[in-house]
C-alpha cells in the first residue's frame, strides 16, 4: 500500500535522505520517495501508517 505523510520538518535532501534510510532500515522492501518542495514522503510499503509515521519520529522529524 502506497501511504503519503506531510512532514513539515524536512528542510533539505539530507532531511529526506535521513528519512529514507530509516524508513528502509527497518522496511527493507519499503520504496520511499521524499519530496522538498512540498514536505511529502511516499511510501509504498506492506507497514501500517503508524509504524511509517513512529519511524520518521524516531528519525528526529515530525509528521502530520
Amino acid at each position: 500500500m502506497t501511504l503519503t505523510i506531510k512532514v513539515p520538518s524536512i528542510a533539505c535532501e539530507v532531511c529526506g535522505n535521513t528519512i529514507t534510510k530509516a524508513i528502509q532500515s527497518q522496511q527493507s522492501d519499503a520504496q520511499v520517495a521524499v519530496d522538498v518542495t512540498t514536505k511529502t514522503v511516499k511510501v509504498d510499503t506492506a507497514a501500517s501508517m503508524e509504524q511509517i509515521k513512529a519511524i520518521i519520529t524516531e528519525a528526529g522529524h515530525t509528521p502530520e
